[in-house]
């Protein structure tokens, strides 16, 4: 995967497209609709810039005040592969530093800097909230608890790998709601910080599909996240 880094942008560092299950390496992507405007503007472009010069600093800020001795180095990059889905997510690089990545689609379709700017506290509200570090963990104990239950029983190896798989992504799923609603609210603290409309920035999420409320489905229903955003932000 090729990355663009954007050169206008401090060395600051995170979730929108697939419906695929999610790696225990990452928080769950944030979903977007299906097929809009896969290209931005130069104008497009240059809001996005502006974005993140805003949100970096502030959001490194809040990463340094919550998550002591945690990378807060954040890296924002661009994927600038074209025909992509809309997406942006967080990860983390082999040296631990904390990437916020989006595509040239998600660029596309965010229809204003709010929008821009509440995705982007999201996803570096998953990495101050440590969500990598936890759904890792949650991944294991499925894998571990699942493969223990296949061997007892006597399963063979080809069996016992399978339920361990099988374990690792309920494990993985299983408080990923949790996880996005954290994002959603810490999102928000970031976003106002930094002198944006954290409910005008939520309205993005009418822009993809309500997941509802499904079991081990991997983001809250729409309603449940917009109630987030308006009672952290009126609580600031």
């Amino acid at each position: 995967m090729r990355w663009i880094a954007l050169a206008c942008i401090f060395a600051l560092t995170g979730c929108v497209a697939t419906t695929q299950a999610p790696s225990p390496s990452k928080p769950a992507p944030t979903r977007t609709a299906a097929k809009k405007q896969t290209v931005p503007t130069t104008a497009q472009m240059q809001s996005f810039s502006r974005v993140v010069r805003t949100m970096e600093p502030v959001a490194e800020r809040e990463c340094r005040r919550r998550a002591k001795g945690l990378n807060c180095d954040f890296k924002i990059v661009v994927d600038d592969r074209p025909g992509q889905p809309a997406n942006a997510f967080q990860t983390l690089d082999r040296s631990g530093r904390p990437i916020l990545a989006f595509n040239l689609a998600f660029i596309a379709q965010a229809r204003n800097r709010h929008e821009l700017a509440f995705v982007m506290g999201h996803e570096s509200a998953h990495h101050i909230s440590g969500h990598i570090a936890r759904q890792r963990q949650n991944a294991t104990a499925g894998a571990i608890l699942l493969g223990g239950i296949a061997a007892i029983t006597g399963a063979g190896s080809g069996t016992i790998s399978s339920a361990q798989d099988i374990g690792a992504a309920v494990g993985a799923r299983t408080y990923s709601k949790d996880f996005e609603l954290e994002a959603d609210a810490l999102g928000t603290i970031i976003t106002k910080r930094a002198g944006y409309n954290p409910v005008k920035g939520a309205q993005f999420f009418t822009q993809i599909p309500d997941p509802g409320d499904r079991f081990l489905g991997t983001h809250p229903p729409n309603a449940k996240r917009m109630e987030t955003v308006i009672r952290v932000n009126n609580s600031l």
